[in-house]
């Protein structure tokens, strides 16, 4: 398994002069723990632009510095290889651009100022416009992976079904924290070990990018619901999986802070489309 990747993840000297801030680096050093975490292959595109304009560059849009047949030929070439790589090694997962960029953006791209419209626009950036049938993310989506998975825990029922949950998004290249996993399986626990769990689940939550929160049942349990705001206020983005058909009333399945603070969803493949599972793409080509 591998990715395409941006170079300048890789190596952000790349980047045009006076663009890339700390929390640039601190994603692409996320990308690459990813990777590193599920042992994916990073192999980097050509930068066009450095290739073309030289390291040391200004920004620019691509009608004000790029738009020129030298620089489509260029791309020509570069988009061969790309070929070639896929031709041999197969497939990627997935290409990891930068969004902004004029070549490699993802979902926005500075284009260039044309026929009224703004410099900044949707879409993939020219170079990987070439390739669209490879799914694309940007850095900021592929950079966050990491899930806290906050559900009751207290039945074999519940811990299996946890467990389950927890595989299928490791099997989607996510890092799970399982409270169960941590010791939190039992009700003989002295003050010491109840300090301990709570420093280590607090300090799970803190470091996740996202919170996946099991809500089942007739009422959501105490310690998820604790879970699930103490993540909100933290601004964390909270996934909520409730797959119980039961509802308390015509607007709301079981509570409405829960929900309210939360994104609601049914079943484990839409927690995946949630989290921007990578896999998802690759399943349906």
């Amino acid at each position: 398994m591998y990715v395409l990747c941006s170079p300048c993840v890789l190596n952000p000297a790349l980047r045009a002069e006076g663009i890339t801030r700390q929390s640039d680096l601190d994603l692409f050093r996320q990308v690459i723990a990813r990777c590193d975490r599920f042992g994916i292959g990073i192999v980097p595109l050509p930068c066009p632009e450095t290739l073309y304009l030289g390291q040391e560059r200004k920004p620019g849009t691509f009608l004000e510095r790029l738009n020129t047949p030298a620089f489509m030929r260029l791309m020509d070439r570069l988009d061969e290889g790309v070929n070639d790589i896929i031709r041999e090694r197969g497939p990627p997962l997935c290409i990891i651009g930068v969004n902004s960029s004029p070549t490699c953006g993802v979902t926005s791209t500075y284009y260039g100022e044309e026929a009224g419209r703004p410099a900044k626009r949707e879409g993939r950036g020219v170079f990987l416009s070439r390739l669209p049938e490879i799914p694309a993310f940007d850095v900021a989506v592929f950079a966050r992976y990491r899930v806290y998975l906050a559900a009751p825990l207290f039945s074999e029922a519940e811990r299996s079904f946890n467990a389950s949950v927890a595989r299928t998004l490791g099997s989607h290249l996510f890092d799970v924290h399982l409270p169960q996993e941590t010791g939190d399986d039992c009700d003989t626990r002295d003050i010491r070990e109840q300090e301990r769990l709570f420093s280590v689940n607090k300090t799970a939550l803190d470091t996740s990018d996202f919170i996946v929160a099991i809500i089942d049942g007739a009422d959501a349990d105490s310690g998820t619901a604790w879970e699930m705001g103490y993540a909100f206020a933290r601004g964390k983005p909270v996934i909520a999986l409730r797959t119980d058909f039961r509802r308390v009333g015509h607007h709301e399945q079981v509570n409405l802070m829960l929900e309210q603070s939360a994104k609601v969803v049914g079943s484990v493949k839409e927690v995946l489309a949630a989290l921007n599972s990578p896999c998802l793409k690759t399943e349906s080509r």
